[in-house]
This record gives structure tokens, C-alpha cells and sequence, in this order.
């Protein structure tokens, strides 16, 4: 049963990748945290061209979290002009959109390097 229960995890953790890829989510990439910590399974990361680009994937995100009864638990806000960073918790699921500049500056990848990816796309 756990098993089944891992596979559906990261299935939808990878469905919702992709999604944000579709949607023009550059770089977006799947972390498997799962035997590093406890308090979440996997980190999404993609790099957003700009705050309107940011606030769309926020509305594809919530709309795919509904359809798959998945509650957001938390969802970082910011005034428009600091939007460098959206973090967006969804339990067993953390997506963090992120400018260039942010993601370059914070290196999440090289900071959970120890995690296995899961999905990526390069865009």
C-alpha cells in the first residue's frame, strides 16, 4: 500500500511539474525529498519570466490542486514589486516560482543536492 501510495504522490508531484512547464515554467525541475525530511516529500521549482507570468501559474496551480483535492496549506504573499519569489505549500508538495535572479541568488537544487530529481525540463 505504501508503495501505491508513493507512486500516486509523485505521479501527481510530476503531473503538476509538467503542467507548470506547459504553461511556460521555465527550467522546472522535480525534487524527491522524501528520504531527506520528514515535513515535505517534493519540491517543484521553476523559474518565472515575470509577476503576471507568476500569478497565472499561481491560478493553473490552484486550479490543479482542486481538481485533485489537494488543499494549499500556505501561499507566500508579496507586494507586486517584490515578487522575486512565490512559495506555494501544498502539503507533501512545496512549488517554489522564482525569477532568475532569485533562483540564481538562493541555488535550491545545489542546496538539496543530496535529492533525487524526479522530472525536469529545460526550456
Amino acid at each position: 500500500m505504501d508503495d501505491m501510495l508513493h507512486t500516486k504522490e509523485t505521479e501527481i508531484a510530476c503531473n503538476l511539474a509538467k503542467l507548470i512547464f506547459e504553461h511556460k515554467g521555465q527550467r522546472v525541475v522535480v525534487l524527491d525529498l522524501r528520504s531527506l525530511h520528514t515535513w515535505t516529500d517534493f519540491f517543484i521549482i521553476s523559474t518565472v519570466t515575470s509577476s503576471t507570468h507568476q500569478q497565472g501559474l499561481q491560478r493553473h496551480i490552484k486550479e490543479f490542486a482542486q481538481a485533485e483535492h489537494i488543499d494549499i496549506l500556505r501561499r507566500q504573499r508579496k507586494a507586486p514589486a517584490e515578487d522575486e519569489w512565490t512559495l506555494i505549500d501544498m502539503g507533501t508538495i512545496v512549488v517554489h516560482l522564482m525569477t532568475e535572479k532569485a533562483r540564481m541568488f538562493y541555488d535550491l537544487e545545489r542546496l538539496w543536492s543530496e535529492a533525487p530529481i524526479l522530472w525536469k525540463a529545460e526550456s
